[in-house]
């Protein structure tokens, strides 16, 4: 695991045994951070397909410093709106400073075959980046809503895969629903496993997100 900064925005790369030539960016969830035991796991599992894998802190997470302002504005937005639909404008707020942050990153690392993995703050986020970055050919997407992201979620065109959680009690399946219908990609498949908003997801769904990976990023791909 190599640590490194691209513009002040701390980042982790994971490097595989036996490299495929891509790249996933994981876009890591709300209180966590770039590599969060969560995130650990998730990396693991693409390095030992032979994927390179990066993350990096979002504000006011991990090692970034504290930002003040984003918290009052954070906090004057839930006050004002139900939590979901809050959550969800918050999220669209600070992507406009992650998007230019993740893709300082992946010219940094030289990335030109990448796949983007984010759910719940992880998918907030994904939606504009994987939207406006041409870089990207397959995204791992869910545990979020469509309130805010709808209009962005059109322009994606490149496979996605959304999972859901069967007991989310913080995302109302009516909003993942929105969110998934609203994507524009010609292939997109929607996968639901049991547990909450928090809970990890089942080893069978990752071993499926390898296999999405894998198809969609390799050099010479499969049927």
């Amino acid at each position: 695991m190599q640590r490194f900064t691209v513009d002040d925005v701390p980042a982790v790369l994971w490097a595989p045994q036996t490299a495929t030539g891509s790249l996933i960016f994981i876009g890591h969830g709300g209180g966590e951070h770039k590599s969060a035991p969560a995130i650990v796991r998730y990396a693991e599992r693409f390095t030992a397909a032979g994927f390179a894998v990066v993350s990096a802190d979002v504000p006011n997470h991990g090692d970034r410093p504290y930002d003040a302002e984003l918290d009052r504005t954070a906090g004057e937005m839930i006050a004002g709106e139900d939590l979901a639909s809050a959550i969800a404008a918050f999220q669209h707020l600070v992507s406009r400073r992650t998007v230019a942050e993740w893709r300082a990153v992946l010219d940094h690392l030289g990335a030109d075959r990448v796949g983007y993995w984010g759910v719940s703050l992880g998918c907030g986020l994904g939606v504009p980046f994987v939207a406006a970055e041409p870089r990207v050919r397959a995204a791992v997407l869910g545990l979020a809503g469509g309130s805010a992201n709808a209009a962005v979620a059109a322009e994606i065109t490149v496979p996605v895969r959304f999972v859901i959680a069967e007991d989310d009690e913080r995302i109302p399946r009516d909003s993942s629903l929105a969110l998934f219908d609203a994507f524009g990609a010609r292939e997109k498949t929607l996968h639901t496993h049991p547990g909450g908003h928090s809970d990890p997801l089942p080893d069978h769904e990752l071993d499926a997100q390898v296999a999405f990976f894998t198809r969609h990023l390799s050099t010479h791909p499969q049927g």
